[in-house]
């Protein structure tokens, strides 16, 4: 009996960590992080999705009119040690949840305060939006399978996907 409930519990402490390594996931963690020329530190913590020969608006998200997390999984995080200004507008320093809401034309990124939390819950958080910013969405020079972002030392924020690109700007 002492074997089978030794068995019982190792398994069951497997099983959990399993299901905690989050690298083992279809969309992958992945991280950005950057010290600007001001000295301010801006970092993203998002999940990877990959195409998968899939088209970006028609067969998977964003899709034009509908908030979206900016990755998947958890809500996307962004997040700054100093006050910043984001398109021109003033971010306080802290970690916020980061919602892109696409147009053809135009793209709100948006900051929400309740940064821990699954994506797909931004409706119950909405009235916890700080800023949101409009933006010209771009095409890419190349394809980019992995949805991924950079920072540049100068403050450009850019996401690639597919022939997507969407930049903003932090000083």
């Amino acid at each position: 009996m002492k074997s089978i409930l030794f068995f019982v519990t190792v398994f069951a402490g497997l099983t959990s960590f399993a299901q905690q390594d989050k690298s083992k996931r279809p969309s992958p963690p992945a991280s950005v992080k950057e010290t600007l020329k001001n000295g301010t530190v801006v970092s993203i913590d998002y999940s990877q999705p990959s195409l998968k020969g899939r088209t970006i608006g028609k067969d998977v998200e964003p899709m034009n009119g509908q908030v979206w997390r900016a990755g998947a999984n958890e809500a996307t995080v962004f997040e700054t040690n100093k006050d910043v200004k984001i398109e021109g507008e003033t971010l306080p320093a802290g970690k916020y949840a980061l919602y892109m809401l696409p147009d053809e034309k135009e793209w709100t990124i948006i900051f929400n305060k309740t940064w821990n939390q699954w994506g797909t819950q931004y409706n119950e958080n909405k009235d916890q939006d700080l800023l949101h910013v409009k933006v010209k969405p771009g095409k890419a020079d190349n394809s980019t399978e992995k949805l991924t972002y950079t920072i540049d030392e100068d403050g450009k924020v850019t996401l690639l996907w597919g022939n997507l690109k969407v930049d903003f700007k932090v000083k």
